[in-house]
């Protein structure tokens, strides 16, 4: 179950996920499910149909009906597990199917301009993570605000990466660990972003899931009683180990140019903005996690 949806597995062969409320019609699931089958993507629960209904002359999207996936756990169950005991070897795994992902996506006929300049985009978030954020965590944000603008300054120039469609909500709990390996569901966009572009750089998505990875780590520290230290140089091998094989797997394919890893890093700080935000507006007790995180990016003798 989600937040916004709920799935029902039906005789272990299919997964119908019911979308509450009904959305109008065009959704990106649909489409971008036909794209990825066309461009041979296959790491995903393999999709099946559509359920509409048409209200008022209008269709509506009522669910989507995938295969099932046997033994398939989700990234805040198996990544918490690889935290708690420090292992990485999943990341290079993980890396790679993004990278697939970002390459077949590349190819969607969709790809162009994004309407939002990414400066302001994400100066807003910074701004309204500042506002949301009260009590001790605010004070704290506070002095570090100037820093985090600093390291959001690189999106201030024009971005030379194409943009290209992304899956817009990609972090560990997208990515089911099964039977027989991994894969990526869940192409609804992200729930907490009105009116996202469905182009950006492919850093978009590669931010939101190495920040997530830090976010597992965090939750390593509170739900497993991991030593903050080794949760944290956890984190860091594991992203290391991603960026290194999601470039390499890039480079193998004669995409190098998809990633402008200057982005990642301000990405990356956007991302935790608007895990405050998300926190402030719907659900207070996950603040623990990207508050934890922009502790240890942030702290005292790493102050400028």
């Amino acid at each position: 179950m989600d937040q916004t949806n709920y799935s029902v597995v039906v005789d272990e062969q299919v997964v119908v996920k019911w979308i509450t409320p009904p959305v109008p019609l065009p959704h990106p699931t649909p489409e971008i499910f036909a794209h990825l089958v066309e461009a041979g993507f296959n790491d995903t629960a393999p999709p099946y149909a559509a359920l509409t209904r048409a209200v008022d002359g209008r269709e509506e999207l009522l669910a989507l009906v995938t295969g099932y996936l046997p033994e398939a756990r989700d990234g805040w169950e198996w990544c918490v597990d690889e935290a708690e005991t420090g292992t990485t070897g999943f990341a290079s795994a993980i890396g790679r199917l993004a990278a697939d992902l970002h390459l077949a996506l590349a190819t969607f006929p969709a790809a162009g301009t994004a309407s939002t300049p990414a400066a302001a985009r994400a100066e807003t978030a910074l701004v309204e993570a500042l506002e949301l954020t009260d009590g001790e965590d605010g004070a704290w944000l506070a002095t570090r605000a100037a820093r985090m603008r600093h390291e959001l300054a690189p999106l201030q120039a024009s971005i030379a990466s194409p943009l290209i469609r992304i899956h817009g909500d990609l972090h560990v709990g997208q990515i089911l660990q099964w039977r027989d390996g991994y894969a990526v569901i869940d192409f609804d966009g992200n729930p907490t972003v009105t009116d996202a572009d469905p182009c950006q750089p492919a850093a978009r998505d590669v931010a939101q899931l190495t920040t997530s990875l830090e976010h597992v780590a965090q939750v390593a520290i509170r739900r497993r009683n991991t030593p903050p230290a080794q949760a944290a140089r956890w984190a860091a091998e594991a992203r290391e180990e991603l960026l290194a094989a999601y470039k390499a797997r890039l480079t193998e394919k004669g995409r190098p140019d998809l990633l402008d890893e200057r982005l990642v890093r301000p990405f990356e700080v956007e991302q935790e903005c608007r895990e405050l935000i998300y926190a402030a507006r719907h659900l207070p007790r996950w603040r623990y996690a990207p508050m934890g995180v922009l502790r240890t990016w942030y702290q005292e003798e790493n102050i400028t």
